[in-house]
């Protein structure tokens, strides 16, 4: 069979994608996944992610490692990315931010014509059903299901007072009229039905349901090998599945929708990149295309963690384990309670600069002790905050380390490359150490983790001793107009045709929040993009 759109990568653009391309019944579509189906208790259950962001073992997960890094004194860092049906919305923590307006602003400054804010404002809107209703920022007929948490802790709510004594104001919604502030996230979550309280992924919104139309072909557990060409035109893309090698035809286009490591490394064993970096693995040529894998950007962050002396906080340890399991048996039953935190309650925006016309710096708190990306268990009751810098300068590459589709990228984000990024972060990381400190918190604050000597040094030698990523990798095939474009503001891949590249790899510049919801929405206007072409 010869599909009209074959999609590769069932993460959170794929998904989007799949779904709104199969809404015309005369078209038809694949989408190959790499992954799982996305729907096992493990992903449905919000307070069972952290069984899979660990990667000990890969459960539904790649768990990429970078390269060693120098600017974090030679440590590889550590990369998890969603492996089913929902990619990274499966085993993220739920939260629903859009970034600043000003980031899109700036795309559009950048020659990206038709991706300013007011642009993508629609897209947004668009995707989501929020349960605060309907206005001019919000939508309430989207298959998103965007939701306020159904049982905070009482210290995401002191968090939110803390932030009060370094002078950041309350903020309701992140994505309102301002983005500046401390508050409760949002969640993609259900919030009513037979899914009350389950994780909304971008497979439950947006897959699960179109799955069931006949134009519509999803394989999982599909490793895919590389897009075919005839001449310059992608015509199929090859996989592996079981074992065996199979060909799946495109009749209009293939869209690689494999995420920000996934996507130029696949562009790259098709012959489409740097002609140095493809030929020195045999490869054959398609097109030269030197911006491929080039301008990684990620939203590094640094975290602090107490031990608390009270209990009403996570705790890996047997009374903790207790009031979780019981915890799960309410939501089972009824949807409700602490089954269904994202761990990540509140969190926060501020300018190190008044003089900064858009926040700088984003602070997640979270109700439990987060070490080493949970790899290194703590079994204690505590609480942790991460602060991370919004608008890095450093850039790294994503390259391929051979031919063979099943070796993992080489993932190099050069984090800390330029000094003004180690700079700024230990700026917002000094305003996030007095907000731990002050009284809101003193109730539950106990021993620091980690502490180091106060002095500038000392936490600029802690931020290169334990800063890694907060999971926003992006930008490795930009969108632009200039030569180290790999996409036009179409989306499609420049030097070839028939082949489009839609995720979080085409951001130009990263945003400053959360990177899953505007994904979503790229998905949602190319989309449109491609239907109206």
């Amino acid at each position: 069979m010869v599909y009209d759109y074959v999609i590769v990568g069932g993460g959170s653009a794929g998904c989007v994608l799949a779904a709104r391309l199969s809404e015309n019944p005369r078209l038809k579509v694949c989408l190959l996944e790499a992954g799982g189906g996305g729907d096992s208790l493990l992903i449905r259950a919000p307070a069972l992610v952290s069984a899979m962001v660990r990667g000990k073992p890969k459960i539904n997960n790649y768990a990429f490692k970078t390269v060693a890094q120098p600017g974090l004194n030679g440590r590889r860092g550590y990369q998890p990315r969603g492996k089913a049906l929902g990619g990274s919305s499966a085993i993220n923590v739920m939260l629903y931010l859009r970034g600043h307006r000003r980031d899109y602003d700036g795309w559009a400054k950048l020659g990206c014509t038709g991706w300013a804010w007011d642009d993508v404002l629609p897209y947004f809107k668009k995707s989501e059903e929020n349960t605060r209703g309907e206005d001019d920022l919000h939508g309430v007929d989207g298959p998103l299901q965007v939701t306020d948490q159904n049982a905070p802790h009482e210290i995401s709510r002191a968090f939110v007072d803390a932030a009060q004594t370094v002078k950041i104001g309350r903020n309701d919604d992140f994505n309102g009229p301002r983005q500046e502030g401390a508050g409760l996230f949002q969640v993609t979550q259900f919030s009513g039905g037979p899914k009350k309280g389950e994780r909304c992924s971008a497979a439950a919104a947006y897959l699960f349901p179109a799955m069931k139309r006949d134009n519509l072909t999803v394989i999982t557990k599909a490793q895919a090998s590389k897009v075919i060409f005839e001449g310059k035109r992608a015509v199929g893309v090859a996989y592996n599945k079981n074992g065996q090698h199979h060909v799946v035809a495109a009749g209009r286009e293939v869209i690689l929708s494999a995420g920000a490591f996934g996507s130029p490394q696949l562009l790259m064993l098709s012959g489409v990149g740097a002609a140095g970096e493809i030929k020195r693995h045999g490869i054959e040529m398609v097109a030269q295309l030197n911006g491929v894998g080039k301008n990684l950007q990620d939203h590094l962050d640094y975290t602090v963690s107490y031990r608390s002396k009270r209990r009403d906080v996570t705790g890996v340890n047997p009374i903790g384990l207790t009031k979780l399991g019981l915890a799960g048996l309410k939501w089972w039953k009824t949807g409700q309670g602490l089954f269904t935190t994202p761990y990540v309650e509140a969190g926060a925006f501020f300018r190190t600069d008044p003089a900064l016309k858009q926040p700088d710096m984003q602070l997640h708190f979270i109700t439990g002790i987060v070490d080493d990306h949970m790899r290194k268990m703590r079994y204690r009751f505590g609480y942790s905050c991460h602060v991370c810098l919004l608008q890095p300068k450093s850039r790294g590459t994503v390259t391929i380390r051979s031919a063979d589709p099943a070796a993992t990228p080489k993932i190099d984000p050069q984090f800390l490359s330029v000094p003004d990024d180690l700079t700024k972060l230990a700026q917002g990381a000094r305003v996030m150490e007095q907000l731990l400190v002050s009284d809101p918190l003193t109730p539950w604050r106990g021993k620091v983790y980690y502490p180091h000597d106060g002095s500038d040094a000392g936490l600029e030698a802690m931020i290169r001793n334990r800063a890694d990523t907060v999971y926003h990798p992006v930008g490795s095939c930009r969108m632009g107009v200039d030569e180290m474009a790999v996409v036009d503001p179409e989306l499609r891949v420049r030097g070839v045709s028939g082949l489009r590249v839609v995720d979080a790899s085409i951001m130009p510049k990263i945003v400053g929040g959360n990177t899953n919801a505007p994904t979503i929405m790229i998905a949602e206007k190319a989309a449109d993009m491609i239907l109206s072409g």
